[in-house]
């Protein structure tokens, strides 16, 4: 598990393979139940919207509240922890590629929105209960592109880690 500190470590830890496929699963199981999550705020959401039933209305926002502090927040918290120890523990780095970084930013504002709406607000009303939803499942459907194709190619940072990780290392001179 500890390695020479360079691309993919921690300081001089870098996740073994198994770790580091573990981590993967819980990453990918958690952005999952995110994506799902969000989905069936959705639903609920459209549910409050065109429901002519108050009462129907009424529960829809009440189980869309519910579930934003019971369940999404804790997964939001998983999926940007998980996605920090790998970006972080395996050689993708964290600034190293455009996506990952894009991915760390808006994984970290929608778990910011998250936790924000989660903090006790009043209920929300007719197209409010939408907005949230809405804007993070594009969040969310464009991570997962990013995840798949990986666009962009490598930061500043990365190129130049890459570049002195090509250069040929000088021997250093030998000790008498």
């Amino acid at each position: 598990m500890t390695a020479p500190a360079g691309p993919g470590t921690v300081g001089r830890v870098r996740l073994s393979r198994p770790a580091r496929r573990a981590h993967l699963v819980v990453h990918v199981l958690a952005s999952a139940c995110w994506l799902g999550l969000t989905a069936g705020l959705l639903a609920l959401g459209i549910t409050a919207n065109t429901t002519g039933s108050p009462a129907m209305a009424g529960a829809s926002v009440r189980v869309m509240k519910l579930f934003a502090d019971w369940l999404l927040l804790p997964v939001a918290f998983l999926t940007l922890a998980g996605g920090l120890v790998l970006s972080l523990g395996t050689p993708w780095g964290l600034a190293r590629h455009r996506w990952v970084w894009t991915k760390f930013w808006l994984t970290l504002a929608t778990t910011t929105a998250t936790a924000a709406a989660a903090a006790g607000q009043p209920l929300p009303d007719g197209g409010d209960v939408l907005m949230g939803p809405l804007v993070s499942l594009a969040a969310y459907v464009f991570m997962t592109v990013l995840s798949v194709l990986k666009p962009w190619g490598p930061t500043r940072r990365g190129r130049r880690l890459r570049a002195e990780a090509r250069r040929p290392r000088t021997a250093a001179p030998a000790r008498r």
